[in-house]
């Protein structure tokens, strides 16, 4: 594995650790979601931005430039935060550094999952994975990026 992938991941796991929510209401879901919103139209993103409870979507979103595409992207990488506990980054990372990918050695058809960035867990305390925060349309590095920057300045207004 090389350095640059070995400290991207330790990255991403603090990431994960660090941004956990006190609770997640529909409330919390349509703030965050304009922030995301907003964020990116300032900076004329083309994405679609998607969040989850559960199974139940609570916010979606398409900016001008995104695509069908975009949505079916958001379905394989949310499938891949509730599946393996983690973000979608976090997971195609892990599986890069061993030089492998997402595929049915993992029990999961590649068709129906994508370990790419810009699915983040929506992480309770005391209760775990309870919901997704995800973004499509940018590379995924980027895509990653915008939903951390997102959440970091949700959890800090309080």
């Amino acid at each position: 594995m090389s350095d640059d992938l070995d400290q991207l991941i330790k990255t991403v796991e603090e990431q994960e650790q660090r941004l956990v929510f006190p609770g997640f209401t529909e409330a919390d879901a349509w703030r965050l979601g304009g922030l995301l919103v907003n964020l990116a139209t300032e900076r004329r993103l083309p994405v679609a931005v998607d969040i989850r409870r559960g199974r139940q979507q609570l916010f979606h979103a398409a900016l001008p430039g995104a695509t069908a595409d975009n949505d079916a992207w958001i379905e394989r990488k949310v499938r891949v935060v509730y599946r393996f506990g983690a973000s979608s980054y976090l997971v195609g990372r892990r599986l890069a550094a061993k030089g492998r990918q997402l595929d049915a050695a993992q029990g999961v058809d590649p068709a129906r999952y994508a370990a790419h960035g810009g699915a983040f867990p929506v992480r309770l305390a005391n209760a775990g994975v309870i919901g997704v925060v995800t973004v499509s349309g940018l590379p995924q590095a980027d895509d990653h990026a915008l939903v951390v920057e997102a959440i970091e300045t949700f959890l800090a207004a309080g």
